[in-house]
């Protein structure tokens, strides 16, 4: 039988512009889909308004296009797509997968554990809301086991109660959760690997579980070491992470393909973009990725 054809995808969200940790993430993540003749997507994950900026998405689209990267489909925009969303929580609901929630956020954390991905839900309104009003929606999780093989990080294993228990799947705001959009769209796209950093690996057994509860696929995970600064932060809008020069396009890719594990030949580092990935795509050997979770960031970038 045939292998499916690879399909990734980079789904940045347009909270402000790409950086060079953005950058790392899109060039893992298309290297992986490129060196197996697969197809890289592109997917704006623009569902949360409260902390998106006006023409981020536009940035994005540009940034990329600088530095030389080619997606194979029109991008997807979230907000397009809420229709989608309802329906697979209208089908959890259906099963008694998910219910309503009237518990605040101070609430929980007055009473809950910590765990890696936050405050741990101690299952307030399992059993009904007993007169409050309904506020968020969460998915079960009771006596769920998720184990996976990441291809870079190892073997993973949680058990969803003790390590995050019931999560949002629409918030209170209205909005539809992260979790459940990235899944119901990765779905739809038939991605069949997920390359993203190492930041996201508490978010992939939460999605497991719900591409279980909605017979989605489970696609591949590869978790890439994320960029810090000086302070040992990773590199993001919150931490004023610099915005990616394109007049530096050459000089950054370069950069990011070391910190990857792929340095790039001296000769090659003032070539044409094209160059370079072509250099990259032929290159490419994940067994080099470097195993530490995050590294500091190149000088070049301070």
């Amino acid at each position: 039988m045939q292998a499916p054809e690879y399909r990734g995808r980079f789904a940045p969200s347009p909270t402000g512009p790409l950086h060079f940790g953005s950058l790392i993430a899109a060039t893992g993540s298309y290297l992986q889909a490129r060196s197996q003749n697969g197809r890289w997507l592109l997917r704006i994950e623009d569902i949360d308004p409260p902390r998106e900026v006006p023409g981020a998405a536009d940035d994005i689209l540009r940034t990329l296009t600088a530095f030389g990267f080619e997606w194979d489909a029109k991008e997807v925009y979230q907000s397009e797509r809420h229709e989608a969303y309802q329906a697979a929580l209208d089908r959890l609901s259906e099963h008694g997968l998910a219910y309503p929630c009237a518990c605040t956020r101070k609430q929980i954390q007055a009473v809950a554990r910590l765990g890696p991905a936050g405050a741990i839900y101690p299952g307030t309104c399992r059993e009904g809301l007993n007169g409050r009003q309904a506020r968020a929606w969460r998915v079960r999780t009771e006596g769920e086991q998720v184990a996976f093989s990441d291809g870079l990080q190892g073997e993973v294993y949680w058990n969803l109660d003790d390590m995050i228990g019931d999560f949002v799947v629409r918030r209170a705001d209205g909005y539809y959760a992260y979790h459940l959009a990235s899944v119901v769209d990765d779905a739809a796209a038939g991605i069949t690997e997920v390359v993203r950093g190492q930041d996201l690996l508490a978010c992939t057994p939460p999605q497991i579980h719900l591409q279980r509860l909605l017979d989605a696929p489970t696609p591949s995970y590869l978790h890439l070491p994320i960029a810090v600064n000086r302070a040992g932060q990773k590199l993001s809008k919150q931490t004023f992470a610099t915005a990616l020069d394109h007049s530096r396009a050459n000089e950054l890719l370069a950069a990011a393909l070391q910190f990857l594990g792929q340095p790039v030949p001296k000769e090659l580092t003032a070539a044409p973009l094209p160059e370079i990935w072509d250099w990259a795509i032929a290159a490419w050997d994940i067994a080099s990725l470097p195993r530490r979770e995050a590294l500091p960031t190149p000088s070049l970038m301070s």
